[in-house]
This record gives C-alpha cells, structure tokens and sequence, in this order.
C-alpha cells in the first residue's frame, strides 16, 4: 500500500526551493519508479510554490521517510513540515478500486 507524502515550505525560503530546484527535479528523475504521483502546490495565482507531495509506491514506511529524507529540498532545511502518510487507493487513474 502505498504512502502519501505531504510538505510545506517554511516561510521565506523561496530562495531555496529555487537554488536546489535542479537536483530535487534529477532526483525525483532518478527515483520516478517510486513514484505514482508527485507535484508542487501553489498559491491560487499560480505564482507562488510553497510545498508538494508525492504518492510513492513503497510497503515500509522507513522507505518513505528514506526516500523525502535523502531529497535536495529536505535536505537544504526547505521544509516547515513533513507528514507521511500510509494511503489507500480507492480511486485512481479514473478508476474505481474499492
């Protein structure tokens, strides 16, 4: 069963979701069979990143704190919060599962 992962900038650290954006994204690109999902949230304008989450296909949950644990992002102190997850499937890809 899979784990969703949520996180939440800390405030005015814009400049570090910047700075690391590059390695976050080659990282992600490296690990992308993990993932079933992942993506930035963003202020109503569209304008602002200021978190993300990602759906990762893991049994453990130490895999899932592995995995955001050894992300650029978390570890250049980007993140206010970090909330793990165990998450079920019910539906997904515009299918009902359950």
């Amino acid at each position: 069963m899979p784990f969703f992962i949520e996180v939440r900038d800390k405030p005015n650290c814009e400049h570090i979701r910047a700075e690391k954006l590059d390695q976050h994204l080659a990282y992600l690109d490296a690990n992308i069979q993990l993932l079933l999902a992942a993506g930035g949230l963003l202020n109503d304008e569209r304008t602002v990143p200021h978190g993300g989450f990602y759906i990762l296909d893991v049994e453990e949950r130490d895999k899932a704190e592995q995995f955001v644990a050894e992300d650029p992002f978390t570890k250049s102190c980007l993140f206010e919060v970090v909330q793990v997850t165990r998450w079920r499937k019910a539906y997904f890809h515009h299918e009902r599962l359950i």
